[in-house]
């Protein structure tokens, strides 16, 4: 496509006004050259490698090793990671790509000649929205150690150019990761506007509260432009699934040749005055490159060569040079003016809308299923991270390949990262790659399942039960304090008894499955030190006579409730029923089978709090205007009522009383369209259970829902909000949401994402919430809270048909949320230790009892680990990379290209190199600091072994804290540091220690 022609009479016209006729260059361009590669959106990540990625790589690094000039910029570690490991590594016979043979090496030269550069660094590029902090540091952590153990290097800047808004708690982490400069690029629309115009799209952003100063980071907005820069595409758009063979692509653009060569010049001079007007510097970024481009470099730079060729000879006429760069170029020419910046406090930049009629919020609900997957995985990695890591370090393991087990846990970590990515944990990829997200993670959770079974078999032989047909379920606690909770099993008999390690018997309930007829739900009461677990026998037992003393557990009584009509007006609440724990009283409202009210014992407060399933109709027609998608979430109207009648039913029992609410469609329904079901535990007498008690726990079901409906929970109390609503930023901290009033979409902008907890409060009472998987939430009214659970969209897009990018999504959810009641003096200690509960509940692994069973010694034990109730072990584990963390001795074993294998090597070495990353519990709303005592650390090394050394480092690993020196950007507003008397733990401590662990036979092989 030709330049436009009236851009040479503007470009004219603007230089007569602003130049004059200078005697040097005033703009200096900085042309970064950058492919878009999305780890999964419309193609499989396979599918991509095969149709461009590979060429990508193999033809840029021949165009920048033929010339020295030429810059490139790579970001997502996982395609580089597959061509470094596959294509860049085949024997020097290829015939395809003779240079192959010597790739690795050339890519370590441009590497360290810095025209080669690194940016982000993690696996993908995450989403910010719908992620959990917890995974965004595992992804950035994979990435970062691959690229440290292969060219010691550790990125430094930042590239989130495509998430759909953007989390405060990105900028705190890469700041904590080393980085030195952040850039992003969608964020509302009409605030870039504003930005631009006031020439502050570049500002320090201080996205922590606690922090503060102490973690800032410059940040840098990409301008309306974004990544992309339209007419400069000559490659075209590749061709899936594989590369046409006479390498002809669609929309290639027209070659610079002579005749064209002075309207491509006048394009790009225009573009970058126009640009130059939005900065304080005289330096302007300019992205070179969009979505999957690059797999024909040689023509690209081919082309490009000419444009920049042609402004330079001409620089000082028209006042303009340009320059292939990296982006750790641009920043240090903008760090070296040295000015002084505007701050940017903890607020962050959601929701996203990219114009006043399309808010991006639809997609903190889309693909429900796969955000419950996702941190399902993420949860059952943490565990078998940390039961791995004690076990290999402090038991001896015969039967277990600890090689082995460390690729369990690479799968999962691959896969959980790979999800992570803004097309995947978002729901807005096809439906083609929606299967491959949930296969990687299916498969690396299966291998993680059968790794935890291996250690508890390695530890505890199995033993054959007193009768057939019993089972054996060993109970993990993967949290560093002990818990007290109940854990659910399905049994397919009422008479059971159940006993643990010791032979005691164990309190336990069991009642008719909700879900299954024909089975019965078993609720157990445990008691789990932490990073411990126990043993539990359950096996059939008759009916005890008056003379047997056969433990038998407690069978719960039920109470059912017809169906109750949708009432549309007239009085509630006059006939009552109360359900009780020594912490809540829930009363239900016979008359309507619906929540009533709270009342909260601690505080004595009654709180009147109903709840009810509704559904947005969705617009779906294209031709009529804005539509509900993948991303944008775009009603028709206020939402409705999606039921005309309930049933109830109260199953109590010693230990728990549940509560079973069944909505239906269409009054004469056989199935239930949604249900709630809501627990209330006892307080066990002789152990701790505030946590346990303090909670009210609701699953609820949801779905197949009617095309075009998105549905919600909407919760309503009589808290006086003002319609304020608190939620948070990626499980890290908390942002407060007041309603605005819109003038147009009014009900989608005012909707945000909450990964992990949102709460509503007033002056004398708080309602939390706490999520186990991402939803979006709002509030819409006084005193409400209302949560988005499940989408089911179509639409005529002829794009998304397709691209088969839409959301038909017939499924069933079975989403999780619970609810804290009370002042925020108790609530705000609960929340973030509930929080945790809840993400992190104890794994139960169950066997047969009557498999053939080896003889041993029985149960093992393990020593339990308990840290303060103000922090938290964010992660322990064994990393498995091979480098050493001294710096200067891991460069030159790179030099040198020896494999050395100090890191991580099992058959040669018992040293380990351990990561610890430790973050203070208290880090939301009004949080503050506390020291963290020696003590801490000792509870946790304690019985690994032999502590040689133990180092402070970055938050991804690969830094030593104390050699990490981040720019200092100057700020108009002064620092305000939190004093603590341990600065570093007001953020997250990794310790990475050095462990001999105690010599062990070698294992057997598998």
């Amino acid at each position: 496509m030709e330049p436009r022609g009236w851009l040479p009479l503007l470009l004219r016209l603007g230089l007569i006004c602003l130049l004059g006729a200078p005697s040097e260059p005033r703009l200096r361009v900085f042309v970064v050259p950058h492919s878009h590669m999305d780890v999964g959106w419309l193609h499989t990540v396979q599918e991509s490698m095969q149709a461009y990625v590979t060429n990508v790589y193999n033809t840029v690094v021949e165009e920048l090793t033929l010339e020295k000039k030429r810059r490139f910029i790579a970001v997502e570690q996982e395609y580089f990671r597959l061509w470094w490991d596959g294509v860049a590594s085949d024997n020097p016979g290829d015939v395809t790509w003779p240079f192959l043979s010597a790739h690795h090496a050339k890519v370590r030269q441009l590497v360290s000649e810095g025209r080669l550069e690194f940016v982000l660094g993690g696996q993908v590029m995450h989403d910010e929205a719908v992620t959990h902090f917890d995974d965004q540091i595992l992804q950035l952590t994979e990435g970062h150690g691959f690229l440290y153990e292969t060219f010691g290097i550790r990125p430094q800047f930042s590239w989130q150019v495509d998430p759909f808004g953007a989390s405060a708690t990105t900028p705190t982490l890469f700041a904590l990761a080393g980085f030195n400069a952040h850039v992003i690029s969608r964020i509302n629309y009409n605030l870039k506007e504003a930005m631009q115009d006031n020439q502050q799209l570049q500002f320090v952003w201080r996205g922590s509260r606690s922090l503060s100063a102490q973690q800032e980071i410059f940040t840098h907005v990409l301008d309306k432009f974004g990544y992309c820069s339209e007419g400069f595409y000559w490659d075209g758009e590749p061709i899936f699934p594989h590369p046409p063979e006479n390498g002809w692509y669609p929309s290639m653009q027209f070659p610079v040749t002579w005749e064209r060569l002075q309207s491509f010049v006048e394009a790009v001079l225009y573009n970058v005055w126009v640009r130059a007007a939005w900065f304080w510097t005289p330096h302007v970024l300019w992205p070179w490159g969009c979505d999957r481009q690059f797999f024909n470099a040689s023509l690209q730079f081919a082309n490009m060569d000419r444009v920049l060729e042609q402004v330079n000879k001409f620089a000082y006429q028209h006042g303009v040079s340009m320059e292939y760069a990296t982006l750790g170029g641009y920043f240090r020419a903008v760090h070296a003016h040295q000015l002084s910046w505007p701050v940017r406090d903890q607020r962050d930049f959601l929701p996203y809308s990219s114009d006043m009629h399309h808010a991006w919020t639809g997609f903190y609900a889309s693909r429900s299923g796969l955000k419950a997957l996702a941190r399902r995985a993420s949860a059952l990695l943490y565990a078998g991270e940390s039961m791995f890591t004690r076990h290999v370090l402090l038991a001896p393991h015969p039967h277990l390949d600890p090689a082995w087990g460390l690729q369990q846990l690479q799968q999962l970590r691959w896969a959980v990262s790979e999800v992570q990515h803004h097309d995947a944990i978002t729901g807005t990829h096809a439906l083609e790659v929606g299967d491959m997200f949930v296969e990687h993670l299916s498969s690396g959770m299966q291998g993680v399942h059968t790794l935890m079974a291996s250690i508890i078999q390695d530890r505890s032989p199995a033993q054959s039960g007193p009768e057939p047909g019993g089972r054996l379920a060993v109970v993990y606690n993967p949290l560093a304090w002990t818990v007290t909770t109940i854990i659910t099993l399905t049994v397919d008999f009422p008479n059971v008894s159940i006993t643990d390690e010791s032979g005691h018997p164990v309190p336990a309930q069991v009642q008719r499955s909700k879900e299954v007829p024909s089975a019965y739900d078993l609720h157990v009461l445990t008691t789990i030190p932490g990073l411990s677990y126990r043993h539990y026998s359950i096996h059939p037992s008759r009916r005890p006579q008056e003379d047997t003393l056969e433990p038998v557990t407690s069978l719960a009584s039920s109470r059912q409730f017809g169906r109750r009509l949708r009432r549309r007006g007239g009085l509630v609440g006059g006939s009552l029923v109360p359900v009780e724990n020594d912490c809540y009283t829930v009363f239900l409202d016979k008359d309507t089978n619906l929540m009533h009210s709270i009342w909260e014992r601690w505080s004595n407060q009654t709180v009147q709090v109903t709840q009810s399933f509704m559904e947005y109709h969705a617009k779906s027609d294209f031709d009529q205007g804005p539509i509900s998608d993948n991303y944008v979430f775009r009603p028709s109207g206020r939402a409705k009522p999606a039921w005309e009648a309930v049933r109830m039913e109260i199953v109590a029992g010693p230990l728990v009383t549940e509560i079973r609410q069944e909505f239906y469609r269409e009054v004469d329904d056989r199935e239930p369209t949604f249900a709630i079901y809501s627990r209330l535990a006892h307080r066990p007498q002789s152990s701790d259970g505030e946590l346990l008690c303090h909670r009210i726990e609701q699953e609820y079901r949801v779905g197949p829902l009617e095309l075009n409906r998105e549905a919600i929970l909407r919760t309503s109390t009589d808290l006086n909000t003002g319609r304020v609503l608190y939620s948070d930023n990626n499980g890290y901290q908390m942002q407060r949401r007041p309603y605005r009033n819109y003038t147009n979409n009014i009900i989608a902008q005012n909707y945000y994402p909450m990964v992990q907890s949102a709460f509503i409060q007033d002056r004398r009472s708080r309602l939390v919430l706490l999520s186990e998987q991402a939803h979006g939430v709002s509030s819409q009214g006084n005193g409400q809270v209302e949560v988005m659970l499940h989408r089911r969209l179509w639409n005529n897009d002829k794009w998304a048909v397709e691209n088969d990018l839409t959301l038909n999504d017939s499924s069933v959810v079975h989403p999780v949320l619970w609810l804290l009641l009370g002042p925020w003096t108790l609530t705000s200690g609960l929340r973030q230790r509930s929080g945790l509960a809840l993400q992190h509940r104890p794994v139960v692994m169950l066997r047969e009892m009557n498999e053939t069973a080896r003889r041993g010694s029985g149960f093992k034990l393990q020593e339990a680990v308990t840290l303060p109730s103000s922090i938290h072990l964010q992660i322990l584990s064994i990393p498995g990379w091979k480098y050493s963390s001294n710096h200067t001795e891991h460069l030159q074993t790179l030099q040198k290209g020896l494999d050395h294998c100090h890191h991580y090597h099992y058959r040669h070495h018992h040293l380990h190199h351990l990561t610890f990353v430790m973050v203070p519990h208290l880090q939301g709303l009004g949080s503050g600091c506390s020291p963290l005592p020696c003590s801490v650390l000792q509870s946790v090394l304690q019985g690994l072994g032999s502590v040689v050394s133990v180092e402070e480092r970055s938050l991804t690993g690969t830094w030593d804290v104390r050699k990490m020196h981040r720019w200092t950007w100057s700020t108009r507003d002064p620092p305000r540091h939190r004093e603590c008397v341990c600065p570093c733990v007001c953020g997250c401590v990794n310790v990475c220690a050095h462990v001999c662990s105690r010599p062990h036979p070698p294992p057997m092989s598998r």
